[in-house]
């Protein structure tokens, strides 16, 4: 049996949602974009926070991975010591450009985090618990991206 994802790991990351979250209301509340613009400023709206928040995030993440290499046995550290640095190597150089395009490259960058976050978890790298976290974190993640995407 899986343990318990414990609770602080829950809560920061659920907190972590937070912004992508309220980067989805403004793009579909014109109330809640106006009172953010208003008290926040622009940058903290629409596409402009989804953005920002998500390339900080994935290289965020490229640091929790190579935490999990520091793990590897020593013939194995190489390899994930290299993927380990992808997420922020792509977050770098794909989130630019319009907001369509970096939206939907950092979509494809939280994809292939999870891919990562599942192998280092396969290998017992991770917590017993990591992927059933970032499961339903990259879902939440991908789908705020998203009507950032469509809208």
């Amino acid at each position: 049996m899986t343990p318990a994802i414990p609770r602080t790991a829950l809560w920061l990351s659920v907190a972590g949602l937070l912004p992508f979250l309220w980067g989805a209301l403004t793009l579909m509340s014109d109330t809640a974009y106006d009172l953010g613009y208003q008290t926040l400023g622009g940058r903290f709206v629409g596409p402009y926070v989804e953005l920002a928040y998500g390339t900080v995030i994935l290289a965020f993440m490229s640091g929790v991975l190579w935490g999990f290499a520091t793990k590897a046995p020593e013939r194995q550290a190489p390899v994930c010591y290299a993927l380990s640095v992808i997420p922020a190597l792509w977050a770098f150089f794909m989130a630019g450009g319009g907001p369509v395009s970096a939206g939907m490259n950092l979509i494809f960058g939280y994809l292939g985090l999870l891919a990562l976050d599942w192998q280092f978890w396969r290998w017992g790298l991770a917590p017993k618990w990591w992927f059933r976290l970032r499961l339903p974190m990259t879902a939440a993640v991908v789908l705020c991206l998203l009507v950032g995407v469509m809208l």
